[in-house]
């Protein structure tokens, strides 16, 4: 199986990244083939709406979406984990799918997908709209959720690795 990872967190030791290479490790042991984009070290350009790729071609901004566009258009599937800010992905996850449009047609259905979300409240509630957000997609993409992981209770750099959640997401990866 193809699998992209798509990590939004700028802060080093961060508590999605470390769930992302959790993820990754089993994924890697079950003998996938893995494409990592760590959103928020890149320079990506907001879509601007303009329908010059027509859903289906080159977007105008040639930027560092480039090389995930065919990974993604291979990928069979996506896993995206992000720091929840108020209330929604990171916006450097959200630039990476707005930029989805000018692939649009190329990635429509099929593809498996999971969320991974880290935040400082342990209500689970309080993730509604990053869960929505994602559940929407999806739907729109006709993609299949595979997993949705909430890490409530963690903020401080690293202080997913004192809890039970690496261990949850790299059994979860061991099973794809």
């Amino acid at each position: 199986m193809k699998i992209v990872i798509i990590t939004g967190s700028h802060r080093p030791g961060s508590n999605s990244g470390i769930l992302a290479d959790h993820f990754q490790k089993g994924v890697e042991e079950a003998g996938h083939n893995i494409f990592r984009f760590d959103a928020a070290h890149k320079t990506i350009h907001g879509c601007i709406g303009c329908d010059r790729c027509h859903m289906n071609g080159p977007c105008i901004f040639d930027d560092d979406f480039t090389p995930l566009r065919e990974p993604l258009v291979a990928a069979d599937m996506v896993l995206f984990a992000s720091p929840m800010y108020y209330f929604g992905m990171s916006s450097q996850i959200r630039s990476v799918i707005d930029r989805f449009y000018a692939i649009d047609q190329r990635i429509m259905g099929g593809k498996g997908a999971a969320l991974v979300a880290t935040f400082w409240t342990t209500d689970l509630g309080k993730a509604s709209g990053i869960v929505e957000s994602y559940k929407n997609m999806l739907a729109y993409l006709h993609w299949i959720d595979r997993g949705i992981l909430l890490a409530g209770g963690v903020n401080a750099e690293k202080e997913v690795l004192r809890t039970a959640y690496p261990q949850q997401i790299y059994e979860f990866a061991k099973t794809l």
